[in-house]
C-alpha cells in the first residue's frame, strides 16, 4: 500500500496542476464568449465625429429605412454665393426735410400732407410718405478756433451748450475744429457733455480753413446712423487757409443729404481791416446752407449766440418730412431739381418753405 499511495507533495503537485487545466478551460470559455461582443463593438461608429460629417439616423416616424442623411460641408471657397436672380430692386424713395416759417419767422406746425406739392425738374410728384415727428438726428459741429476768434470763444461755446440743450437721447454728434487745419475733435457720440467738455480747452490761434473743415465734416458723415443729418457752422469770417476750394465744396454739399446751418460772427460791413475773405463770408454760408434746406444767420452781437443757436436746435425738431418716388427711372447719375409748393391755409398769413433743392440720380 506504501508503493501505490502519494507523498503529500505528489498530491500538492497533482492538485495545482489539476487546478491550472480547470483555470484554463474557464478562460478559454470566457474568452470565447467574449470576443464576438469585442468584434460587434467594432462595427460601431466612434463617439467623437468632426464637426462636419454626422452619422445617419432613423427617422422619428420608427421606420427603419427612412433616414436624414446629412453630407459633409463643402469648403465655401470652392463654390461661388448664390444668387437669386427672381428679386431686383429698382425703387429710389426720395425724403425731403421742409422748413415752415411765417412772416416773423415763427415755425408753423400742425400742416399736413395735404398743404404740401412737390415737383421734380417741374414735374408733379405724388408725395407716398409724409411725417412731421421729431426723428433722431445725426449732427457735427463745426467750430471755429482761428485766431480772430479769441473773444468770441466763450459765447461761441454758450451756444453749442443751448444747442445741445435741444438734443434728444437718440441722437448723437461729432465736433470738427478748425483753424490753419480741420481736424475730428470728437467722433461720433451719443454724449453732448463729452464735445463741451472738448470746447472748453480750444485755443484761438492761426487762419481760417474753413472750406476744408466743412468737407471733413461731409466726410465724417458717412459714418453716421441716422436718416435725418445736419451740420452746424459757428464761425467769424471767410475762408483764408483751404485747400479745397469754393466750388469744389458746393458741389460736395449738393450731392451729400445732409442739412447745412450757419452762424456767422461778422463784423459790421462799416468796419475797417476787413479782408476779401472775410467780406465773402456771409455770401458763402448762406449758399451752402441754401442749397441743403438750412439757414444762415449773420450775427452782430455776440450776446446773440446761445438765442441763435437754441432756435436752430428747435427748428430741426420742427420739420417735415416728404417722401416721394421719382417719377423719373433713369439711373443716369444727373442732378434734378426739386421745388416745394405750400398751399396756403386758410387764416394764416403768407408762409415761406425751406428745403433742400435738389439732389443726384443715382447712378447704374
Amino acid at each position: 500500500m506504501a508503493a501505490q499511495g502519494f507523498s503529500f507533495e505528489q498530491r500538492a503537485g497533482r492538485t495545482a496542476r489539476g487546478a491550472y487545466r480547470g483555470l484554463a478551460y474557464f478562460s478559454l470559455i470566457f474568452l470565447s464568449c467574449l470576443l464576438p461582443a469585442s468584434f460587434a463593438a467594432g462595427d460601431e461608429k466612434p463617439t467623437s465625429q468632426p464637426p462636419s460629417i454626422q452619422p445617419s439616423t432613423q427617422h422619428s416616424s420608427g421606420d427603419p429605412d427612412a433616414r436624414v442623411e446629412i453630407t459633409p460641408r463643402v469648403k465655401s471657397a470652392n463654390i461661388a454665393p448664390a444668387v437669386r436672380g427672381d428679386i431686383r430692386i429698382d425703387s429710389t424713395l426720395v425724403l425731403i426735410n421742409v422748413t415752415v416759417t411765417d412772416p416773423l419767422n415763427r415755425f408753423v406746425t400742425g400742416l399736413e400732407k395735404e398743404h404740401f406739392k412737390l415737383l421734380e425738374d417741374k414735374v408733379p410728384q405724388e408725395i407716398a410718405q409724409f411725417s412731421s415727428e421729431d426723428a433722431p438726428l445725426s449732427v457735427g459741429l463745426v467750430f471755429d478756433t482761428s485766431g480772430s476768434m479769441g473773444a468770441k470763444l466763450q459765447k461761441s461755446r454758450l451756444a453749442a451748450a443751448e444747442f445741445f440743450k435741444t438734443s434728444n437721447p437718440e441722437d448723437e454728434f461729432f465736433l470738427a475744429e478748425f483753424n490753419d487745419r480741420p481736424k475730428l475733435a470728437v467722433p461720433f457720440t451719443h454724449s453732448p457733455e463729452e464735445i463741451q467738455n472738448s470746447l472748453t480747452f480750444t485755443e484761438s490761434k492761426g487762419r481760417t480753413a474753413l472750406l476744408d473743415a466743412v468737407y471733413l465734416a461731409m466726410n465724417t458723415m458717412h459714418k453716421a446712423h441716422n436718416p435725418r443729418k445736419a451740420i452746424l457752422v459757428i464761425s467769424d469770417g471767410g475762408d483764408n487757409s483751404s485747400r479745397y476750394t469754393e466750388s469744389e465744396i458746393k458741389n460736395a454739399v449738393r450731392e451729400a443729404d445732409v442739412q447745412v446751418y450757419a452762424i456767422g460772427i461778422f463784423e459790421s460791413m462799416s468796419s475797417r481791416g476787413r479782408t476779401a475773405e472775410e467780406m465773402n463770408g456771409p455770401s458763402l454760408l448762406s449758399q451752402l446752407a441754401e442749397q441743403t434746406g438750412g439757414r444762415a444767420f449773420q450775427v452782430d452781437n455776440v450776446n446773440e449766440l446761445p438765442d441763435i443757436a437754441a432756435k436752430i436746435g428747435i427748428e430741426l425738431r420742427n420739420q417735415y418730412v416728404l417722401g416721394y418716388s421719382p417719377t423719373n427711372k433713369e439711373r443716369d447719375g444727373k442732378y434734378r431739381h426739386v421745388q416745394v409748393k405750400l398751399v396756403q391755409p386758410r387764416g394764416l398769413p403768407p408762409l415761406k418753405a425751406y428745403y433742400r433743392l435738389g439732389y443726384y440720380a443715382p447712378y447704374r
